[in-house]
């Protein structure tokens, strides 16, 4: 199973974008599991979960939480701006599980 942890601000598209995932998910019959939780609580998913995504709105942090990330090998990418508008959840999941492969 794969683990996907979509990193935000406040919330509110992120869980849209999440629960279009998971309905491409279901559709395909892959094994995943995707929640979503505000960005400052990266270090408490850091073990737990495969890669990280951020919503474009922060960024910024990338970087930043690249390097916590680093030391246990996992990668923290942004997702498209227009796929996270759109709200793509399909186009974001095959995203983020190219990144795992």
């Amino acid at each position: 199973m794969k683990k996907i942890l979509l990193l935000c601000a406040a919330g509110m598209s992120t869980s849209m974008v999440v629960k279009k995932m998971k309905e491409s998910a279901a559709t395909k019959g892959l094994d995943v599991h995707i929640e979503a939780h505000g960005v400052e609580t990266i270090s408490d998913y850091l073990t737990e979960y495969d890669i990280f995504l951020l919503g474009p709105q922060i960024r910024f942090k990338q970087d930043e939480l690249q390097k916590l990330a680093d030391p246990i090998g996992k990668k923290v990418e942004v997702i498209d701006m227009l796929d996270y508008g759109m709200l793509k959840g399909e186009k974001i999941l095959d995203d983020a599980l190219a990144l795992l492969n």
